[in-house]
């Protein structure tokens, strides 16, 4: 058994995995190339995300989409620098927007330089991948634009947060599948599109990506509670020193007060005041780790893959299908 990609994926054909892992390398190899610079300091900044590594998830799923037809046709690996590209300029952004210090385990690049420069950058590597993108014909342009619509638009709506009769989770699921199942769905559809797949395999390959993205956001939101950072490379407690609503506090809010628990009790207390004292965000931290919403959210991850890997059924057999049902397996692991 060999591995490919990220999360440890187990794939046991030796063909596919020879395939996607020069699909990787070429990939890793384009990206490098592409935001090379006539200034040295935008290629600086520009390569600080790429350097750092990453999962590089996109690109995988876009790779294992493409092995439902012509896995080497000449748009495929473009393709998946144009999605990992698209998404790196958008972590510049997020790190802007979150005040985060850390990514991927280096200090991000509002840290080490200043917000207007990690900004500059994020649009940098958009025009980049717009210009692999030109290349691809109308519909891949008319495919990514659409993801970028719906990945833009959620962020607006987690900004804006819900509105008067809104049911938060409900919102916060919208606002998942925008920022972060848009982009992921994108990818295999593109990768199943330049390869050729028939046009329901395209379809369903989107369905798929779009509910992995979400499952994948939601071990994000638990592992952002439960890891100590080397798992997800960020700082832990991010979104709740923040005050920003994820899966766990969500969850929490829907369950009954339990004013016999004093955990419960001082835990909502904490929830409802500003968190950017180190101290108080280490108290919450400590409780929603041993709080009853945390596992809560673990079993709707695991529910959200499963849909994922059901979407899959009317696929045709081969291994690569079986190495996207063990993404669903992948993903919920992490949240273990």
């Amino acid at each position: 058994m060999t591995v490919v990609g990220p999360f440890g994926l187990s794939v046991q054909d030796r063909d596919l995995t020879r395939d996607v892992q020069a699909g990787l390398d070429a990939v890793e190899a384009a990206l490098s190339e592409s935001v090379k610079s006539d200034v040295p300091f935008i290629t600086v900044t520009a390569s600080h995300l790429i350097e750092a590594g990453g999962k590089r998830f996109r690109p995988l799923l876009l790779l294992l989409a493409a092995q439902f037809g012509d896995a080497g046709a000449p748009g495929v690996v473009p393709a998946a620098v144009v999605v990992e590209l698209t998404h790196l300029a958008t972590l510049y952004h997020d790190d802007v927007m979150d005040e985060a210090p850390v990514r991927r385990g280096a200090p991000s690049a509002n840290s080490r330089w200043d917000n207007s420069v990690a900004i500059l950058t994020g649009d940098f590597l958009f025009s980049r991948a717009s210009q692999v993108l030109a290349d691809l014909g109308p519909e891949a342009v008319r495919l990514q634009a659409d993801a970028f619509e719906r990945l833009v638009t959620g962020q607006i709506l987690e900004t804006q947060g819900p509105g008067p009769g809104t049911d938060p989770l409900h919102h916060y699921l919208d606002v998942l599948a925008g920022k972060t199942g848009s982009l992921i769905a994108a990818s295999c559809k593109i990768g199943a599109l330049m390869a050729g797949a028939d046009p329901l395999v395209v379809d369903t390959l989107s369905e798929y990506g779009e509910r992995i993205g979400i499952a994948f956001q939601l071990a994000d939101d638990v592992l952002d509670i439960a890891s100590d950072g080397h798992e997800s490379g960020k700082t832990p407690g991010t979104d709740l020193r923040e005050g920003v609503p994820t899966l766990p506090t969500l969850l929490l809010q829907q369950m009954p007060a339990d004013p016999a628990d004093p955990e419960d009790t001082r835990l909502r207390e904490l929830l409802a005041q500003d968190l950017a004292d180190d101290e108080l965000h280490a108290e919450a931290l400590r409780l929603l780790r041993r709080h009853p919403a945390l596992e809560r959210a673990r079993r709707e991850t695991l529910r959200q893959a499963e849909e994922a890997r059901a979407l899959l059924a009317p696929l045709p057999a081969c291994p690569a299908k079986e190495a996207l049902e063990a993404l669903c397996d992948s993903v919920a692991i992490r949240t273990m």
